[in-house]
């Protein structure tokens, strides 16, 4: 439980430590306020917060378990477009989906037959990480629809 408030003390001085951005005296975005807050911290480490504010920036996140996250977070860029992301970041890293992300093209097929080859004779590497072949061939199936 320290070692995770201490990262969130360090992310926190990290976030107020960077540069910041100046907006123009009067724009939209230096005159934003926040509409909505809410949060809330488990003994357990799981967590969850939620904030929106007056130009249209939104986020959400949760957690049960405090390393392993969902959620998703909104803004209006500067063409006018709402942009939408929605996201999981959990053992196989931050994984986002958004109508304006791109996506990953088809995998060929001899890369694919390949990996599976390799699934039905696993290297004797006691390092070998058989659930991640599993998972990256599952993804890249996934690709080809």
């Amino acid at each position: 439980m320290y070692s995770k408030l201490i990262i969130l003390a360090a992310l926190v001085a990290i976030s107020v430590a960077a540069p910041q951005r100046r907006l123009p005296a009067g724009s939209p975005e230096s005159q934003a306020v926040i509409l909505a807050q809410d949060s809330n911290l488990e003994p357990n480490g799981a967590y969850s917060y939620r904030y929106e504010t007056s130009n249209g920036i939104a986020a959400q996140q949760s957690s049960y378990d405090g390393a392993n996250a969902a959620g998703e977070y909104s803004y209006t860029g500067q063409d006018g477009v709402l942009y939408r992301v929605v996201y999981n970041a959990d053992v196989n890293g931050f994984q986002p989906q958004g109508a304006h992300l791109p996506v990953e093209p088809p995998v060929p097929d001899h890369v694919l037959k390949g990996l599976e080859d390799i699934r039905r004779s696993p290297p004797r590497d006691p390092e070998f990480n058989l659930a991640a072949l599993d998972a990256t061939i599952a993804r890249l199936r996934a690709t080809l629809g």
